[in-house]
């Protein structure tokens, strides 16, 4: 191997490292990334800001069988929250003193619709989807509902229900998204 070939794999050894250090010193620093349908993609940075209705938040998921199955069938990553999840990013829709409910039509908030929150019988390869309780509920202290208001097919409470704010690991802001 000529000299110069050998040159440019170290160099791109050497800025591969780079990037990927730089990459962990973003993420420590507190960069996000999301890819997902459920909030607008891009770069967020967590903030120390207070979990109110209309904030981005990263949380894990609960250790509950109904993300155990997400995960089996790839609705939503490994990772390194408990029970093996990854983190997901969701807008917060309702909290505390909020009255919830599932419809034929979608989810609704203190009796207002809320967009793209019509629950899918079957995901895309028609496997059944589980289902929110379609009883009126109002949330309690600790309780946030977490979902999507741009994509019909997130995975969201719409799916799974409540969470509780133990769960949000930050309030994350919009950096750069698209």
């Amino acid at each position: 191997m000529n000299r110069l070939i050998k040159r440019a794999i170290a160099v791109s050894v050497v800025g591969g490292l780079g990037v990927v250090a730089a990459c962990g010193v973003m993420y420590s620093a507190g960069a996000r990334v999301n890819t997902s349908k459920s909030i607008p993609l891009g770069l967020y940075w967590t903030s120390s800001a207070a979990i109110t209705k209309g904030e981005y938040v990263i949380f894990c998921p609960p250790q509950r069988t109904v993300f155990a199955n997400a995960r089996e069938r790839g609705y939503i990553g490994s990772g390194f929250c408990p029970g093996d999840f990854g983190y997901m990013m969701k807008k917060v829709l309702a909290a505390k003193g909020d009255t919830v409910s599932l419809t034929p039509q979608g989810v609704t908030v203190n009796g207002e619709l809320l967009p793209h929150s019509k629950p899918l019988p079957a995901d895309a390869v028609g496997r059944p989807l589980p289902r929110m309780t379609d009883e009126r509920y109002t949330l309690g202290e600790s309780e946030l509902l977490l979902m999507t208001d741009r994509s019909a097919t997130s995975f969201d409470a719409r799916y799974f229900g409540p969470v509780t704010r133990e769960q949000v690991k930050s309030v994350i802001r919009p950096v750069f998204t698209w």
